[in-house]
């Protein structure tokens, strides 16, 4: 007699890129499921955790290119768990920042799935970090925001101009394409000499990093060919990382792997 299925569904975030960076309990959930939807911004590395015969489907999403609609991610998810048994819903960074994680959340629940959320290490501190800025410092920075750049509506967002008033640091993720209403913001608060760093693709192979002022940043962009997916970083915290050797790419190039305290 088979045995009854059991649906289940496990949101699990991905981390900010390198697949070293997911976390324990993201990985055991893998290693449990029966199917994996993974986004675009989720390393395929990350798939291996999951069992040779899991299914895989790839449901990610790129400016103006989706492989399915939110509507159609889902009820995939649905349909999955009622058919298969535990979907891992891979989501890049943090489900829950900018992911689309609760809805996706509400939506199962509605059905009577039970659901399980494994936080992710969120690119929005993990990309900084990894070139050695640190959003909040002493004397510096005492808080700062983290803005989606766009919009459901297609639109910059308006917490970004009450940023640029502040003296916090601000990350703004999926603003590359508002880039230039971003620095006339800020250029109307007399900031044009405010520190900003781009990172594209951060903590991966791929990863490349443009850093300059409000008032260079566009040059920068354009001379470096910066574009998407990219966080952009802007506060007193960037020109003081300068001063540091980015102590993430030493870390990544002489670490030695150790597994449960052992070599």
């Amino acid at each position: 007699m088979k045995n009854r299925i059991k649906p289940q569904v496990t949101l699990v975030g991905a981390g900010p890129g390198d697949p070293d960076l997911l976390t324990i309990k993201g990985a055991k959930a893998l290693a449990e499921a029966n199917v994996v939807l993974y986004d675009a911004l989720s390393n395929d590395e990350l798939l291996s955790y999951a069992p040779k015969k899991a299914l895989k489907i790839f449901v990610g999403k790129r400016k103006g290119s989706h492989a399915y609609t939110q509507d159609e991610i889902n009820q995939l998810i649905v349909d999955n768990a009622l058919t298969y048994g535990h979907v891992v819903r891979l989501k890049g960074g943090d489900p829950f920042i900018f992911g689309r994680g609760s809805e996706e959340i509400e939506f199962v629940e509605s059905f009577g799935i039970p659901t399980f959320v494994v936080p992710g290490i969120s690119s929005s501190i993990a990309v900084p970090a990894s070139q050695g800025i640190s959003l909040t410092k002493r004397g510096v920075s005492e808080s700062f925001w983290v803005i989606t750049g766009t919009t459901s509506a297609r639109k910059l967002s308006t917490d970004v101009a009450l940023a640029a008033q502040s003296t916090a640091t601000v990350v703004i993720l999926m603003g590359m394409s508002k880039l230039d209403e971003i620095v006339a913001l800020f250029q109307n608060e007399s900031k044009g000499e405010m520190p900003v760093a781009i990172i594209q693709n951060g903590t991966t192979p791929e990863e490349k990093t443009g850093m300059g002022t409000i008032d260079t940043i566009q040059k920068i962009v354009a001379d470096k060919n910066l574009s998407s997916p990219a966080i952009i970083i802007i506060g007193e915290v960037v020109g003081d990382s300068k001063r540091r050797v980015c102590f993430y790419k030493e870390l990544k190039s002489n670490q030695k792997v150790l597994a449960y305290g052992k070599e």
